[in-house]
Parts: structure tokens; sequence; C-alpha cells
């Protein structure tokens, strides 16, 4: 009876290990993607019409010059000259076609004024054709925008909330023009990894070899993979990938710190170790203080009341501590012991620096 409660703790023991691993890796769809799968930029030049005196002066040329040649376009003679444009606003339209978007499938586009224009509230963008890098037009878009902010006032004072000049077609083109892409099941696939890493890549590979139960995939390099598809897959090469792309995978990753001076924000990998360092901090605080003394004459005297400046400074350095780390500590001993000499993020900055050029630390610094 004990042999077998022992046998039985050990198999939950052994499952709860095999979940904790499942819960900790990530999908191959978020890791790495199939070549050639990718979303294509558009870009187009439209007018945002309806506002209230919120658009383009008439010192925006080019404003002006597209008003008239739409209005010649619908049959309608105008003198440029003689036109306001004060309800009127040129913009960039751009878009990002996602792969495999159908014809009549539709895509959010983001409308930004390139004039003068104080607001984009309550416009309405007219039939924009959107171009790709091939100079064809893969969508079109049109309708009301939703800008989301405001902008009011006079010339003494302002309100804004947000951006007034950007705003959002939710759906609002239409797909013209499909990017011709067809998997081929005849032919290894190709991965490209989001963040390159060789030991990533053999991870996947061999996810993927023990799964199928076979040799199908090899890493090319840090960056990418072939996989060949099995011959079962060949006429079902969706369900293949589909298969392929939910298989966990423990990601690595080169062991970082990264620190944001402007900012004093610090992120820190999980790998980051340290060799044996000793760490000391000290604050030096300065303080200046400027007071006023009056000089006044005795009364019925020939002086004059004089202003005498007076200036203390009080220097003061608080106690020092050293601080040893020792070799191989992980990141949660780093933080603790800094934390423990009253380090601020800034103070941290500068430590991680110093730590990184006496060649202390095993991990990458980057400064933004």
């Amino acid at each position: 009876m004990t042999k077998i409660k022992l046998g039985a703790l050990t198999f939950l023991f052994l499952q709860f290990m095999l979940m904790a691993d499942v819960a900790l890796a990530a999908r191959i769809k978020d890791i790495a993607q199939l070549a050639g799968v990718r979303g294509n930029q558009l870009v187009g030049y439209g007018l945002v019409i309806g506002l209230d005196g919120t658009g383009d002066s008439n010192s925006t040329r080019f404003t002006t010059q597209s008003l008239a040649n739409m209005m010649e376009r619908l049959g309608v003679a105008v003198n440029p000259a003689a036109i306001k444009v004060d309800n009127v606003a040129a913009v960039i339209v751009t878009a990002e076609l996602p792969p495999f978007a159908k014809a009549g499938s539709t895509i959010d586009v983001l409308v930004s004024s390139i004039g003068d224009a104080d607001s984009l509230a309550g416009g309405s963008l007219l039939m924009t054709p959107l171009k790709g890098p091939d100079g064809n037009v893969y969508a079109v878009a049109q309708g009301p925008l939703v800008v989301g902010s405001l902008a009011f006032g006079g010339k003494a004072a302002q309100v804004q909330k947000n951006h007034p000049t950007v705003g959002r077609l939710p759906g609002g083109a239409y797909v013209e023009r499909e990017v011709p892409f067809a998997l081929d099941g005849s032919r290894p696939l190709r991965y490209q990894l989001t963040n390159p890493d060789f030991t990533t890549a053999t991870r996947i590979a061999a996810a993927i070899n023990n799964h199928f139960q076979g040799s199908l995939a090899s890493p090319l390099d840090s960056a990418s993979l072939a996989v060949d598809v099995p011959p079962a897959y060949r006429e079902r090469l969706i369900e293949f990938v589909a298969a392929l792309e939910v298989l966990p995978v423990q990601p690595d990753a080169t062991a970082k710190i990264v620190v944001n001076e402007r900012t004093g924000t610090i992120v820190m990998g999980e790998g980051v170790r340290i060799a044996t360092v000793a760490v000391s901090h000290g604050n030096l605080n300065l303080v200046i203080s400027e007071s006023a003394e009056v000089s006044q004459p005795f009364p019925f005297s020939m002086g004059e009341t004089v202003v005498v400046p007076q200036t203390d400074i009080l220097v003061s350095e608080d106690q020092g501590n050293l601080v040893v780390l020792e070799m191989g500590v992980c990141i949660g001993d780093v933080a603790r012991a800094l934390n423990a000499i009253g380090a601020t993020p800034r103070d941290l900055i500068a430590i991680f620096q110093a730590i990184k050029a006496s060649g202390a630390m095993h991990a990458e610094l980057v400064i933004l």
C-alpha cells in the first residue's frame, strides 16, 4: 500500500513539473512566423471635409489645389483663388494590408493632417485610393472619422485633450486587390524567429521532430529553420501549419539589462549574473540658501539703508555602505542588495554601468 501511495505521489509530482514547464513555454506562433506571411503598408493622399472651421487655411496651397481638382472631376468649374478651405483639411491616409486579405474585406486606416488644420473632429474622409510600394491601388478608404479628442478656445486660452489632428476609420477601407501568395506543400516551409537565437531555433526544431515523430525540422541559422511537410499533410497543408504553430517551446534569450536614463526605468532579464564585486554607495548633499539682511542707519543720521545678501552653504555626505555581491547571484539578489543600500533607480543605472565597466557583469547593458 505504501508503494502504491509513493508511486501515485511520484506520478503527481511529474505531472505538476510537466504542467509547470508547459505554462512557462510559448507557442511557436508567438516566437516565429512563416516566411512570406506578412502585412504590407499602404498610403494615400485625401481630403477631410465637413470640419467646423478647423480645417486648413488658405495659405495651404495644396489643399486649395486638391479641392479645385476634385470639383473639376465632378463637373464643377471653380477658380482656385476664390476657394476657402476652412472646412477642408489635406491628410495622409495609412493602413496595413494583412496577409491573405481578400477583395471586399475591410481594414482599419489612420488619417493624419499634413496642413495647418486645428482639428479633424467631425470630419469625413473622401474616397481615397491606398497604394502599395509598387504603385498599385490595393484598397479604397472613405467615411466619417473617429478622433477621440477635443480642442477649443480663443485667443487668450485654449483647451485640448488628446491629439485632434489624427483620426481613425475602423473598417473604413475596402480591399480592392489581393497580394498574390500561395503555400506550396511540395517545398519545405521556412520559419523566421522574432528574436534570433541559436538555442531557441534548436528547441523549436526538436519540438517539431518529437511531435511528428520524424526529422522534419532543421535550423538554418539563429533566425530561421526549414520544416519539411510530411507526405500525409501534402494535401492538408493548413492543418499541418495549425498543428505545428501551437507546439509549446521554451524560448531562450541573451541576458540583458535595459536602462532608460531619461525616465529612470530599469528592466532586467532573468539570466543576469555577476561575478564577485563590492559596491559602495554614498549620497553627497549640497544645500545652498540665500537670505537678505537689512542694515538700517540710526534715526536722523546721514546713513542709507543697505540690503546685504547672506549665503549659507551646507555640504553633507551620507554614510557610505560597502555591499559585497557574491559570484553567480541571481537578479533578485542583486536587486535586494542594491535596495538595501538605498539606491534609487538613477543610482542603479550608474552602479550597473560601473559593474559592467569592471567586467563583473555577465549580461548585455542596453542604454536607451
